[in-house]
């Protein structure tokens, strides 16, 4: 992360918080989707976004947190549409019912933020049998979004406007198993490490988003995706680890970023004219970053993608 007071090539700096990111931004007719917006910087996004006009639907696990923050965005923010819908991205049966819902409502839409997460979690398998965090994390996601691809490529079409996903990845994307991903070890137990697993779940997030924008462009479509890295904050993404919760409750105020700050990168990259055709790229702090050479492995990254496929039971696109 740049030093909270370094600004970027975008005039934006790790300080930024998202209201500054998106001053101005008229988003009145756009509709996006934010996975795990009831709680930390998904939260933010969502009241952010909401307040810039955008028709944003919370897709999340619990209806009733959802509902709670909706009703609290909209105290403050009375003109704001916001709906909410049931997700469990570790459910492929979840998603696919999600998707189908979402379709049955017969709204565009503009913006898909892959924004939930799970972090370090004891080794759990999901319903579908498969390691958590990867589960959560990327395969959620990545079935989420191939569902939702018509739909966004309509909208596109029919509204003229650029369409936008944006995939929270994370720096921890450095910190995966050597081999980057254990194709043959997804569900290793044996071998299975809490962060490395995250980091595993995090570079796939990075590689999803690179060889879904080379397919978006051999295709001619007009939609990017990116993705990036929020920044370190305090939120229950460490529950899991107790002591560092504890060091991050002490410290986390005068080295860690707000929630605010947080979901900045996110709504810059979903709203702000300057990512308008800016895709495949890794962002931090609202500026372009770079991951590390495994995140810029095509062949991994196409060789992820087949994996996921084969995981879903999706068709290519």
């Amino acid at each position: 992360m740049w030093p909270f007071w370094w600004k970027g090539a975008s005039g934006f700096s790790a300080h930024s918080t998202a209201e500054q990111v998106t001053h101005g931004i008229d988003g009145t007719a756009l509709t996006a989707i934010i996975t795990g917006a009831s709680s930390g910087i998904g939260e933010e996004t969502t009241r952010v976004l909401a307040l810039r006009g955008v028709h944003v639907v919370m897709a999340v696990r619990n209806t009733d947190s959802g509902n709670q923050v909706r009703e609290k965005i909209l105290k403050d923010t009375p003109q704001a549409k916001i709906d909410v819908m049931k997700l469990d991205l570790s459910s492929m049966a979840s998603v696919r019912s999600f998707a189908s819902e979402f379709k049955s409502l017969d709204l565009p839409l503009n913006l898909l933020i892959n924004n939930a997460g799970i972090m370090a979690c004891p080794y759990t398998l999901s319903s579908d049998n498969i390691e958590l965090q990867f589960a959560t994390n990327h395969l959620g996601h990545f079935l989420l979004t191939n569902l939702l691809l018509d739909t966004m490529k309509k909208t596109a079409n029919e509204s003229n406007t650029e369409g936008r996903i944006v995939i929270l990845s994370s720096e921890g994307h450095r910190y995966a198993y050597r081999e980057g991903i254990r194709f043959d070890k997804i569900n290793d137990e044996t071998s299975y490490n809490t962060l490395q697993a995250y980091g595993q779940s995090k570079l796939c997030n990075i590689l999803h988003a690179t060889e879904l924008a080379r397919q978006f462009k051999e295709q001619g479509v007009n939609i990017t995706v990116n993705s990036l890295h929020p920044g370190s904050i305090m939120t229950n993404l460490l529950r899991y680890h107790s002591f560092i919760n504890t060091l991050g409750n002490a410290v986390g105020k005068y080295v860690l970023k707000s929630s605010p700050q947080g979901a900045a990168t996110t709504c810059y990259a979903a709203l702000h004219p300057q990512a308008k055709g800016v895709s495949g790229e890794y962002l931090m702090d609202n500026n372009i970053s770079s991951p590390n050479s495994q995140g810029k492995d095509t062949d991994l990254a196409k060789k992820l993608w087949e994996f996921s496929l084969s995981l879903t039971g999706e068709e290519e696109l």
